[in-house]
């Protein structure tokens, strides 16, 4: 493997019957996927894979106060809408916030192989932290877009990072495909985190401009 290749992994989760889609990049090439309702088979997968990073679209933490946490807000200010993530206590027992507990059981089973990212600088190490395919789709694009287009959108931007979706049959896999590509930018410092270490961050890619890597590896592409 080159040195500029890592591998990385996104995971989408759903509730109780969708369970977790998870998609594994090498470079940008798609190497793994996984369909499971269990958090711990999505570990070990992350393990077999080798993967370095992991972007997980569910709140790594819950909120204090019970009002949206501060990445939610500074998102919304964006333009970015996303669903506010309850107190623990309500997130528990409501039906609605089931993938919220699926997301909480998955990050709490990553941290002890994966530090959760929480501020610090650099990112070094095994890594996992929490995106949002919407507010990905949004930055790589450099303007905001419309979720109700976001089939033909994501596709048209992973393809764009010259990753193929010929393979991604569910909006499950692309979305997480677009957190894997966001741990690819994590990886190379080329992302922005919003939010706070009490309540979590959302990191997400820091501008439309692929890492090095990406832009090595296109260029390689348009001249076959």
């Amino acid at each position: 493997m080159k040195a500029t290749e890592h591998t990385v992994a996104g995971v989408d989760v759903g509730g109780t019957k969708k369970g977790f889609h998870a998609i594994a990049l090498t470079d940008a090439r798609v190497v793994a996927t996984l369909t499971t309702r269990r958090a711990e088979d999505v570990v070990g997968w992350c393990r077999r894979q080798g993967v370095s990073a992991v972007g997980i679209d569910a709140p790594c933490q819950w909120s204090l106060t019970g009002r949206a946490r501060a990445c939610e807000r500074e998102l919304a200010g964006l333009g970015i809408s996303a669903f506010c993530t309850p107190r623990q206590d309500i997130g528990e027992v409501h039906p609605f916030y089931r993938w919220m507990v699926n997301g909480a059981e998955l990050f709490r089973l990553l941290v002890p192989h994966y530090r959760l990212y929480d501020g610090r600088a650099p990112v070094v190490g095994s890594l996992c932290f929490e995106t949002f395919p919407q507010a990905i789709a949004c930055r790589l694009a450099g303007e905001t877009l419309l979720a109700k287009h976001k089939r033909v959108d994501r596709r048209r931007l992973l393809e764009r990072a010259g990753i193929s979706s010929n393979g991604l049959t569910s909006i499950d896999e692309i979305d997480a495909a677009l957190c894997a590509l966001a741990a690819r930018h994590v990886l190379a410092d080329s992302f922005h985190a919003y939010g706070d270490a009490a309540e979590g961050f959302i990191l997400v890619p820091s501008c439309r401009e692929a890492p090095s890597h990406l832009k090595r590896y296109n260029s390689v592409m348009s001249d076959q």
